[in-house]
């Protein structure tokens, strides 16, 4: 019982420091005990204030290491969205070059930079490698492979590729021209969209991949001779230093023109 009562008090003791007691009320006892309980109160209190500081700094600390872990176990915030999700479907045509697509498309509210990476860059390179989408603008990129011919007795639709794609995404400001220096400088703001594997298809046996890949091919090849093609001028023609012809000077050159021929003095 008695060392009950002693942690009793102990711990009293230590609620009444915590409180910080005023001096006054420590004071009021009036005997030695009193004096005694006062005196280590003061102490406690003393202790208090001088570790306050330090253990509400590791209070914050450990606070801001909370956040940072539960952050990094939090999934990323998804810029673009991809088609296929998680794959690349190629033909599979030992000893060629073979092509596959994926359908890219910003779904965020600002302009978003992406970049493609490979765990082979000797024998798979991607068109466009990288590049920058506006909000609610999409691509198709062609992404191409040089397929190895199987080895020993390895029949040839078991052959599985170690190749592995990877998309990133980094949002941008405005309409900024991309550089490969964005995503070195601002590698913290750099969102991993997805690792894609490789699936081999058979280009003998028709399958909805299959058709969906041929699709997407032919649409990549349509928006890559759009882009190749000049852009037809829709307003007044510069020529020179920012002389304008428009459409009625040019209309009076070619009158004058045909009356010269004609031999006809202008009016």
């Amino acid at each position: 019982m008695m060392g009950v009562e002693e942690e009793k008090s102990e711990g009293e003791g230590k609620v009444w420091s915590l409180c910080r007691m005023p001096k006054l009320w420590q004071m009021s006892s009036g005997n030695g005990n009193g004096s005694s309980s006062s005196s280590s109160s003061s102490m406690g209190n003393n202790n208090v204030y001088q570790q306050t500081p330090s253990s509400e700094r590791s209070a914050v600390t450990s606070s801001n290491a909370f956040f940072s872990m539960a952050k990094s176990l939090l999934p990323a915030r998804r810029r673009l969205r991809l088609d296929p999700s998680n794959k690349l479907y190629f033909p599979y045509e030992p000893g060629k070059q073979v092509r596959s697509a994926i359908d890219i498309k910003n779904t965020s509210k600002s302009h978003v930079a992406f970049k493609f990476q490979t765990t082979a860059p000797k024998s798979c390179y991607m068109r466009p490698p990288e590049g920058i989408l506006g909000p609610g603008e999409s691509l198709i990129a062609t992404v191409f492979k040089f397929v190895e011919p199987p080895e020993n007795n390895e029949k040839p639709m078991e052959k599985k590729s170690r190749v592995k794609f990877k998309i990133m995404s980094l949002k941008v400001k405005g309409e900024t021209d991309y550089v490969p220096e964005l995503f070195e400088e601002q590698k913290d703001e750099v969102t991993v969209e997805q690792i894609l594997l490789v699936v081999f298809l058979d280009p003998e046996r028709s399958c909805p991949a299959l058709e969906k890949l041929k699709r997407q091919l032919a649409e990549a090849e349509a928006a890559l001779e759009s882009r190749k093609k000049p852009q037809e001028e829709t307003g007044p023609r510069i020529v020179g230093e920012g002389l304008v012809i428009d459409e009625w000077k040019e209309r009076r050159e070619r009158y004058l023109a045909k009356q010269q021929v004609e031999g006809v003095a202008p009016t």
